[in-house]
């Protein structure tokens, strides 16, 4: 009966560990933060957004969840902070696919796979003026994610999505 209690509570505790580091938890962490522009798409509007791109036309298709946020990132020590809670999202759950670091600045491409399918993606950037990420979560092809992470595809999702809800010219987005 003991091992049963502490067997539960192991789990309830390692379950409760998990969903801190989530982007559900940093979206609504950082969602009413000072100057963040924050999009979660709902799912009659993924038609819109599909007219950014042919690829983003076929990666839409096959989402079920997407989000956006665009947060600053002034100083270094804002930096290493975002960059440390990106760090325990990703951990060990995600593959990394791309990374490129420059002091703290960061533009990763990280994956999770289930079997020969891609289940998310999250592409996070972050430099000394602003962070953001963009996450999808669904079921992708790996070939046609590959391609998009050679092409820098993902770069200008990101614009696109601003740029489709507020029917405006976007700030740029981190560029290499």
């Amino acid at each position: 009966m003991i091992k049963k209690i502490l067997f539960l509570f192991a789990a309830v505790l390692f379950t409760s560990c998990g969903s801190y580091n989530s982007i559900d938890s940093f979206y609504n962490a950082h969602k009413n933060d000072d100057q963040v522009q924050a999009v979660r798409v709902p799912r009659f509007m993924f038609t819109l957004l599909s007219s950014i791109s042919p690829e983003t036309d076929a990666l839409i298709g096959n989402t079920k969840d997407l989000r956006y946020m665009q947060f600053p990132s002034t100083t270094t020590e804002r930096a290493t902070y975002l960059n440390e809670q990106m760090m325990g999202i990703t951990g060990s759950a995600f593959i990394e696919v791309y990374r490129n670091n420059d002091k703290e600045a960061r533009n990763v491409i990280s994956i999770r796979e289930r079997g020969d399918v891609v289940k998310e993606i999250l592409v996070y950037k972050n430099n000394s003026n602003k962070g953001s990420f963009l996450y999808f979560n669904g079921n992708f092809d790996p070939v046609q994610v590959q391609q998009m992470v050679k092409n820098r595809d993902f770069d200008k999702l990101g614009d696109g999505l601003i740029n489709q809800f507020t029917g405006s010219v976007a700030p740029t987005i981190i560029s290499q």
